[in-house]
């Protein structure tokens, strides 16, 4: 079975960065189609924050991270640089294949000083 494996997160000054990793097993990675990496604050929906395919074209909604993806380990990163206190939230990464999707646990980012 798929699944995935969120790691990285903590606590992290404003204006520090963070690498968060997202491992998947139980799948051929180059068969994901797409992996994205979302976020979910305290009483807000669950958002967007990027997506890398197959091909490793990569779409943002947020211009200070970065994702990136290690075919070889079957990993998917997630580089955050200078981060707000509104950075803060559970971070999850998907990954689809066909028509299917799948979320991992999450981990908890928070930025505060």
């Amino acid at each position: 079975q798929v699944q995935l494996v969120e790691s990285g997160g903590g606590l992290v000054q404003p204006g520090g960065s963070l690498r968060l990793s997202c491992a998947a097993s139980g799948i051929i990675f180059s068969s994901i189609n797409a992996m994205g990496w979302y976020r979910q604050a305290p009483g807000k929906q669950r958002e967007w924050i990027a997506t890398i395919t197959g091909g490793s074209s990569t779409t943002y909604a947020e211009g200070r991270f970065t994702i990136s993806r290690d075919n070889a380990n079957n990993t998917v990163y997630l580089q955050m640089n200078n981060v707000k206190p509104e950075d803060t939230a559970v971070y999850y990464c998907k990954a689809r294949i066909g028509t299917k999707e799948y979320w991992g646990q999450g981990t908890q980012v928070t930025v505060s000083s």
